[in-house]
């Protein structure tokens, strides 16, 4: 016999949880209410003989409460209801008090450390994070089905986002910069025009960044190359009033000179404004915008040259790095870095090859770049190459009614990540019952997925006129609705997944990247990527399957399968699951051979795809740097470096280190020997914020914050 729960699940009856009811009830009522054991087991078989196919939880209790009424209980059954009744408010409890009054004593340590790029001390992060607490209580509680939110809280899906999920707002997107530089547009109320100058434009860019970040919960990426044209106006402006100012009193070669220096000192000025500003401005979020710069010097461009010095500027300042409170030079964790890699600067004799040498010395020194392949990328898009969104997904191609592709000014509708290996685990080699699992918890996530495009639905331009009304994403008329840009694959909505080395491990006892292992993981990779498909087709809604970079969930699905499953060998034991299609960082691979094997992982998971290798001592390394830079172009369509750097939490420095007598670890910046050598990998994030980096906390702890 089945019984069919509230949240609309199937499970098998067990009349031992009737008997545990009664038993409660039972023992709050006075001794002669009571109804004796014998009884309470007659209730329950009488009600197991029914042997139904399926009974309602509902129909069960109220057999039960007739029963204790037969029998003349009535204290009893009155008891039972208030029980009943009582446990359908515990299901319904709001569970925020706790949350919120330990986030505000600092002690609420998974709210604390589940976005890095917050410094959840500040009031002012408070108030958002506080914000987020509600809106996951009540995502919990009323806005999502019984069964999704179950399904999250068991680590079976992630329902990403949560914090977020109240308001009608989406993920990530490609700002469509170019139309609103060129077109205008109109922030707080007030117009601002077309920039004349490069300086400005570089300005306006940032404060456009700030509000798109301030409305929306994900990353956005932008493509510097229309920065170019605003270059040019600058070296026309300056060209006019020289020859305006000195007339035939100097020649060509002199003007020309006196142009180009006035010229690269806006050009540095500019650049500089967008460091300083994207690192110093705060969103309403709480953070500093999510952004990513998209670095392409693409042939054909009409600004290609001023395009390329851009590009060249904006590595050279990453390179240096920004100042901390103390002065020290120390790598920003934004704005993000991709530079991409094309015939022409691909380390092969091309005219902008020099540009590429410079990203790979910021590489060894500051972690970023990434880098895309511009070839690879081709293959794989219908030929476009293309930002992804600072969630690091990938949009699928879209044309526009001319036949034109268009990418900017497109979005992410939400994500639901999928957990792998807990799949495995219950299935304990059995294929059938894993492919049986597997179609129930597709099923699962389709459904939360479909929560979040029906949260987005009727949503009025009015709510961020940034993005709606003022060219971010469109140029919608006050009132109108967002509907048309959720379909036909304008938006994508993404089914991420965790864990394909663990869940492969456990179903064929061998790793993804043994040839029997490596069949299993591409049919399960095939699977997935045939379920988007065929969501897509059945709704006209961009599902994508998306590698999620999103680390903490890695450590958060290992946690929750460890408390369930126990210490499992390869899997729970590591504290951890690997990301997406990734190899298991201690498998013994070289950084080719790994980029070759995650290249054909790659294009079954369009809709976001990284892969990264670990470099040891990259800044003596830049020869192999290179080497491996110059493999990406031919071999992988999206890849980046991490590597062990030592940092003092005193003063911010991350350079070499200096071992003392006693063996302590002494910073040659500020002397400060008071710490424990901090040997990390850092990566994805690079926040390093005072508040994680206190001496004492253990190195897991460390390493989860800075998103390992």
């Amino acid at each position: 016999m089945k019984v069919i729960k509230r949240d609309g699940s199937t499970v098998e009856f067990d009349r031992s949880k009737i008997e545990s009811a009664i038993r409660k009830a039972n023992d709050v009522v006075e001794e002669q209410d009571r109804i004796s054991e014998e009884k309470i087991i007659e209730i329950a078989k009488k009600i197991e003989s029914k042997n139904r196919p399926r009974l309602l939880v509902e129909d069960i209790q109220d057999m039960v409460e007739r029963s204790l009424m037969a029998e003349g209980k009535y204290v009893l059954a009155k008891t039972y209801i208030i029980y009943r009744y009582s446990r359908a408010l515990v299901r319904k409890a709001n569970t925020t008090d706790d949350s919120i009054l330990s986030l505000i004593q600092n002690s609420n340590k998974d709210v604390m450390e589940e976005n890095s790029n917050k410094n959840a001390v500040m009031a002012s992060t408070q108030r958002d994070l506080i914000a987020g607490e509600v809106s996951k209580d009540l995502t919990r509680r009323i806005l999502l089905p019984e069964k999704i939110s179950q399904a999250h809280d068991d680590g079976v899906i992630h329902f990403h986002d949560a914090d977020y999920f109240l308001q009608p707002i989406f993920n990530c997107c490609l700002i469509n910069i170019g139309d609103m530089l060129d077109n205008g547009t109109v922030m707080n109320g007030k117009l601002i025009e077309s920039p004349k100058s490069f300086q400005v434009a570089c300005t306006v860019m940032t404060q456009i960044i700030a509000a798109v970040a301030s409305s929306q919960y994900g990353g956005q990426s932008v493509d510097m190359s229309h920065l170019g044209k605003y270059l040019r106006r600058s070296y026309e402006k300056y060209k006019r009033n020289i020859i305006a100012e000195c007339g035939d009193s100097i020649d060509d070669e002199v003007i020309e000179r006196l142009v180009q220096n006035r010229l690269n000192d806006e050009l540095r000025s500019g650049v500089q404004t967008i460091q300083y500003q994207i690192n110093t401005l705060m969103t309403t979020n709480g953070q500093s915008p999510f952004v990513t710069l998209f670095l392409y010097v693409r042939e054909g461009d009409e600004y290609i040259k001023e395009n390329a010095m851009i590009v060249e500027e904006i590595l050279r300042q990453r390179l240096e790095g920004i100042k901390n409170e103390k002065g020290v030079y120390v790598t920003p964790a934004f704005p993000k870095l991709i530079y991409v890699l094309d015939e022409n600067n691909c380390l092969k004799g091309g005219e902008y090859d020099y540009i590429t040498e410079l990203a790979v010395k910021c590489s060894a020194k500051r972690m970023y770049p990434d880098y895309i392949s511009a070839k690879k990328m081709r293959e794989n898009y219908e030929g476009n190459v293309f930002s992804c969104m600072g969630c690091r997904s990938f949009l699928a191609p879209w044309k526009d009614e001319n036949g034109e592709y268009k990418f900017e000014g497109r979005f992410n509708q939400g994500v639901v990540s999928l957990n792998l290996p807990q799949i495995a685990i219950i299935a304990n080699g059995d294929e059938d019952k894993f492919w049986k699992l597997m179609d129930e918890r597709l099923e699962l996530c389709y459904e939360a997925l479909m929560c979040r495009h029906e949260a987005l639905k009727g949503t009025r331009s009015d709510t961020s006129p940034v993005h709606w009304q003022y060219g971010a994403i469109a140029r919608l008329e006050k009132g109108e609705t967002i509907d048309k840009f959720l379909y036909d694959g304008y938006s994508s909505i993404s089914l991420g997944y965790i864990g394909i080395y663990e869940m492969t491990k456990l179903m064929k006892g061998v790793s993804h990247t043994d040839p029997v292992g490596k069949e299993f993981a591409f049919k399960v990779m095939r699977y997935l990527r045939a379920a988007c498909d065929r969501w897509k087709a059945e709704t006209g809604l961009g599902f994508a399957l998306y590698g999620t970079p999103a680390e903490s969930l890695c450590y958060r699905f290992a946690r929750i399968d460890k408390e369930k499953f126990g210490t499992i060998k390869d899997v729970t034991d590591k504290g951890y699951y690997t990301n997406s299609y990734h190899v298991d960082v201690r498998e013994e691979i070289d950084a080719f051979t790994k980029f070759v094997f995650e290249s054909e992982f790659q294009p079954i998971s369009s809709g976001g795809a990284i892969s990264y290798v670990e470099v040891p001592n990259m800044k003596n390394n830049l020869d192999a740097l290179a080497d491996v830079v110059r493999f990406i172009y031919d071999n992988i369509q999206y890849a980046e470096f991490n590597t062990k750097s030592d940092y003092c939490h005193v003063c911010g420095y991350d350079g070499e280190i200096e071992v003392t007598d006693e063996g302590q670890w002494k910073c040659p910046n500020c002397g400060n020997t008071n710490q424990q050598k901090m040997n990390v990998t850092r990566r994805t994030c690079g926040y390093l914020g005072e508040n994680f980096w206190n001496v004492g906390k253990t190195l897991e702890i460390k390493s989860r914050v800075l998103h390992l």
